[in-house]
């Protein structure tokens, strides 16, 4: 579970809806008109904008922004590592057996190219081809997202509009009961821009930036896949591709010392 955003979502709405009440009333923020405009302006547009096949993904991309598929590229690293050192012990044709038992798709296609006896230039090539796939695919999804924070404020401006434009057009300065019109006009006025900013800064921006940092997270994962597999072609030590590997974690990770340099160490 994705806790801390859970936390943060829990926070955001906690804290406006106190807001509200306090000097106020909930029930003088709820406007179906407002509602209409906004979220049926962004929905919309969106469905406009997007293709079928990124929008019957919409639940998946809100599943994964709250339960998240757990990336550790220490993990990955101690597995290319240990193919290093099967490759090394026993050869390379040993790695197919590790391929078949291998759950991720993208590792085990990098050790059947190995298996296979690829070039480094070519392995390199075809995993680069399958990272910048994913990338295209993973951009379309989280650009929804992105989308919609921007069209949501717009919505909430259009509403705006449409308030003013009521409020005038009902504006009757002979007419002293035509100033009852005016609290309900300038309400949808106001509230379809509160709405438009929430839906925006609270929703649709904070989803955008979950998928992204997941999207981040399973490309630094592939990406040691890929350098593993390119040392392992090259017939690196177990010790030097460990090293090589943790130098692509961010500077503030944890990095453990893994099994490879610790067996080097005995030996």
């Amino acid at each position: 579970m994705n806790i801390t955003g859970i936390i943060g979502l829990v926070i955001a709405f906690g804290l406006i809806i106190w807001g509200m009440m306090n000097g106020g009333e909930l029930k003088n923020f709820w406007d179906p008109a407002s509602v209409a405009i906004v979220l049926g302006g962004t929905i919309g547009a969106v469905i406009f904008t997007f293709p079928a096949s990124t929008l019957k993904k919409v639940g998946v991309m809100l599943k994964l922004t709250f339960v998240q598929p757990k990336y550790d590229p220490n993990k990955y690293i101690d597995e290319m590592v240990e193919y290093c050192k099967t490759a090394r012990l026993k050869g390379i044709l040993q790695l197919e057996e590790a391929a078949n038992a291998c759950s991720d798709p993208f590792v085990k296609s990098a050790l059947m190219l190995i298996v296979d006896a690829n070039d480094s230039e070519k392995v390199q090539s075809m995993l680069d081809d399958s990272i910048d796939f994913m990338c295209d695919r993973h951009e379309s999804n989280f650009a929804l997202w992105t989308k919609a924070g921007a069209i949501a404020p717009a919505m909430g401006m259009v509403g705006t509009l449409v308030g003013l434009i009521n409020m005038l057009k009902g504006l009757d300065l002979s007419d002293a009961s035509s100033a009852a019109n005016l609290g309900l006009s300038m309400s949808t006025a106001l509230i379809t821009t509160f709405y438009g900013c929430i839906l925006a800064h609270v929703i649709f921006n904070p989803i955008a930036n979950q998928l992204k940092y997941l999207h981040n997270k399973e490309v630094l994962c592939m990406q040691i896949v890929k350098e593993g597999a390119l040392a392992i072609i090259s017939g690196a030590n177990p010790r030097y591709v460990e090293e090589k590997l943790r130098m692509m974690l961010p500077a503030t990770a944890d990095k453990p010392k893994g099994k490879a340099a610790a067996s080097s160490d005995s030996e």
